[in-house]
């Protein structure tokens, strides 16, 4: 299973109905340590299907969503279950540390 594309169309839907955790990464094409993580973010997704949904925001494209979760920095992760916030954190993460966010 891959990334899910995350906009405001299909927020409800894909982030505050879904039956599993959501691990969204808020992100952007000018941001360097978003690339960084974006091959991170595959592998999860990957490893985490059935079990994790993990979607992708673009900041640049889904204003509206990043105003919702106050996004000033990127790239920022938030974790997301029975459509509540459960966790957030900013910045470059490892694999492991997301990982342990999903826990």
């Amino acid at each position: 299973m891959s990334t899910v594309k995350i906009t405001t169309t299909n927020f409800e839907q894909e982030v505050l109905q879904s039956q599993i955790p959501v691990l969204l990464d808020f992100w952007a094409d000018w941001c360097g340590p978003c690339r960084m993580a974006a091959p991170i973010i595959d592998e999860i997704a990957t490893e985490t299907a059935g079990k994790v949904k993990v979607g992708k925001v673009n900041v640049d494209e889904q204003v509206e969503l990043m105003q919702r979760f106050h996004i000033a920095s990127i790239p920022m992760f938030i974790v997301i279950k029975d459509g509540e916030v459960a966790k957030k954190t900013i910045g470059l993460l490892s694999k492991e540390e997301l990982l342990d966010l999903l826990k």
